[in-house]
């Protein structure tokens, strides 16, 4: 199986999410679309980058992008976990999360082998760690910018290689990708630096420019 690249089309599928049944295409429709998967629900970082992207969710819909989070449990266990991320991060997610239990995308996007099996509440966030992946997705339902990292990626400041991609996006695609950045961000384990993953959650494509 080849690894999805650049410029290539974004799988499509239709799954359930905790804003009801989702066909992907047809939810993006003709604007932008940020993908964002996490291993497994209630971990700490986790929990802290969900309730991060809700806080922030304005500035993808001032743009016409749309968001989607992805983690390798139920819808039912996402309702459960949504509770728990307003209660500690003052925010819930305002955005549809997809009930991956049967792997379906995360495979489909190549986070997880097409081996997977199994219960997926009895796997670790260890046997999924694969499954932190951004996907950038333009209008015309193709991969623009990908990134993987695990728990162990390295923080990176944010004047470096994002900022990079940032010039080139805009001169390739005829946008401008806008950074957001706080002041002051702490997802838990990065001493308030913006840790590479929230980093990229927070690049749109802003038109008109």
């Amino acid at each position: 199986m080849t690894a999805l690249a650049i410029n290539d089309t974004a799988p499509d599928f239709e799954t359930e999410s905790t804003e009801g049944r989702i066909r992907f295409h047809d939810w993006i429709g003709n604007g932008w679309a940020v993908l964002f998967s996490h291993p497994k629900d209630f971990t700490p970082v986790c929990t802290t980058e969900l309730g991060y992207m809700a806080k922030i969710k304005p500035e993808f819909d001032r743009r016409n992008v749309k968001i989607m989070g992805l983690s390798v449990d139920s819808v039912s266990d996402h309702t459960k976990w949504s509770n728990d991320i307003k209660e500690t991060q003052g925010y819930a997610p305002n955005y549809p999360i997809i009930g991956d239990g049967d792997f379906k995308v995360s495979k489909l996007y190549e986070m997880l082998p097409p081996s997977t099996t199994g219960d997926p509440g009895r796997r670790t966030p260890a046997e999924n760690q694969t499954v932190r992946n951004v996907f950038v997705i333009g209008p015309d339902k193709k991969i623009k910018r990908s990134r993987a990292m695990t728990s162990s990626s390295p923080v990176r400041s944010p004047t470096t290689r994002p900022k990079r991609y940032i010039r080139r996006a805009g001169r390739r695609q005829s946008h401008t990708f806008a950074l957001f950045r706080t002041q002051k961000h702490d997802c838990g384990r990065h001493r308030g630096r913006v840790c590479r993953r929230c980093l990229w959650a927070l690049i749109v494509a802003d038109r008109g420019t």
